[in-house]
């Protein structure tokens, strides 16, 4: 089993990398394979509505995104993390994922979702709950800790004083562990759940 971690800090070794590390040593654990994959300090760009991907099956834009979509197509499961900035996450994670997520064709169902924040003080739930959305529109079960994953510090390695931070990243590891390897055991007897074909309705046609 593999989980993709990805970081949306622009500081490769901050605050949000401790985080994914006190998770990683978890999963390490629980012999599941990790991989970082450092965003936050990448030039990329948002998402343009061209509709390429539809006919090619990967971004128009060949960077980082179309990069990771092997990698997350393969992967079991994929946490993302985030620095908070002005009660929501980082542009650039947030370009990253908008184009990672509408890009890639692949179905999502079943893969496991967990984001996490880091902030000095206040953003934390509006940035968790933004990331989230990614998730629930995928079909991908969200893995949930012993509170709202997130984790305090502002100045760089002062994540490693909130001891509550810490251990609910501990915890939402050990948790998303589980729900993978249930999940793995659950398709192997019984599939994935049946999926109707797409009913979309306009609001304005």
């Amino acid at each position: 089993m593999k989980v993709l971690l990805v970081n949306g800090s622009p500081h490769t070794k901050g605050n949000t990398y401790i985080a994914l590390q006190e998770m990683e040593k978890i999963f390490a654990q629980e012999g599941i394979e990790t991989e970082i994959i450092q965003v936050g300090n990448q030039a990329i760009r948002g998402c343009i509505g061209c509709a390429s991907c539809r006919k090619n099956g990967k971004c128009v834009f060949d960077d980082l995104v179309n990069e990771t979509a092997a990698k997350f197509e393969k992967c079991d499961g994929l946490v993302v993390g985030s620095p908070v900035y002005y009660a929501s996450a980082n542009a650039t994670l947030i370009a990253f994922l908008d184009r990672l997520f509408y890009s890639t064709p692949f179905d999502k169902t079943m893969k496991v979702g967990a984001a996490v924040a880091t902030a000095r003080r206040g953003g934390l739930s509006s940035t968790f709950d933004e990331l989230n959305k990614y998730f629930t529109i995928s079909g991908m079960p969200v893995a949930s800790g012993q509170y709202w994953n997130s984790i305090h510090g502002s100045a760089q390695g002062e994540a490693l004083q909130d001891e509550e931070g810490l251990q609910i990243m501990r915890t939402l590891a050990r948790n998303m562990a589980f729900l993978m390897k249930s999940i793995a055991l659950g398709k192997e007897a019984y599939g994935l759940p049946e999926k109707e074909s797409p009913s979309r309705t306009n609001f304005i046609r």
